[in-house]
């Protein structure tokens, strides 16, 4: 049973994309530990929308909090502090897709960030896309994870930056799962194209 946690090298880079092609590639389940804004929809909701296949479950938050902030932001201004030991990997049999909150060191609380919610038996995923200031913000994801003893691979998001991508390759050692380009529209078609393209990488990580 694979267990794939979904990180991103900051927000807005294409994790929610990344999980919902994931789980439609290995009809896996779906969790999102930590929801920040827009309960109305979800990342859990958009996945459900995009993936075509009957046997994922999606697994509920630990928490939901309205404001589309930093989650330790959004929680004090709600009254709520957000306790890592009640953020409890739902239990299954099945294959398992984690999705992050933002970057790799977004504030939980005032000592915890998102890092510290990855189990040590999970494979993760980060995801890169292309603008000013993404190689360092790549680099110090990726290099982080591997100093911290994790199995780590990168995933390109967006349109082509051949000088990006080889950089970040060649200064990490990482394994490519592949790219996911620029399209007009994702929908449940595309996810399914993609999930079929990287389906026999997910299964050997």
């Amino acid at each position: 049973m694979q267990k794939i946690f979904v990180a991103g090298i900051s927000t807005e880079v294409g994790k929610t994309i990344a999980s919902a092609i994931f789980t439609e590639a290995l009809k896996a389940d779906y969790w999102k530990p930590v929801q920040a804004g827009d309960l109305d929809n979800t990342d859990s909701d958009k996945v459900k929308r995009l993936i075509s296949n009957d046997q994922t479950k999606f697994h509920e938050s630990s928490y939901n909090l309205k404001l589309p902030m930093s989650p330790h932001a959004a929680a004090e201004i709600e009254g709520i502090r957000i306790d890592r030991f009640h953020i409890n990997e739902p239990e299954t049999t099945n294959d398992l897709v984690i999705e992050g909150s933002g970057g790799l060191l977004v504030p939980l609380n005032e000592e915890d960030t998102m890092f510290d919610i990855i189990m040590p038996d999970y494979k993760v995923v980060v995801v890169s896309r292309n603008y000013l200031g993404s190689i360092n913000h790549s680099l110090l994801t990726i290099n982080w994870l591997l100093q911290k003893g994790y199995e780590v691979s990168v995933l390109f998001s967006g349109e082509v930056n051949p000088h990006t991508e080889n950089i970040i390759l060649h200064k990490t050692g990482v394994s490519l799962i592949g790219r996911i380009d620029e399209e007009k529209e994702f929908t449940k078609e595309v996810i399914k194209k993609y999930a079929d393209k990287f389906e026999g990488v997910l299964r050997t990580l």
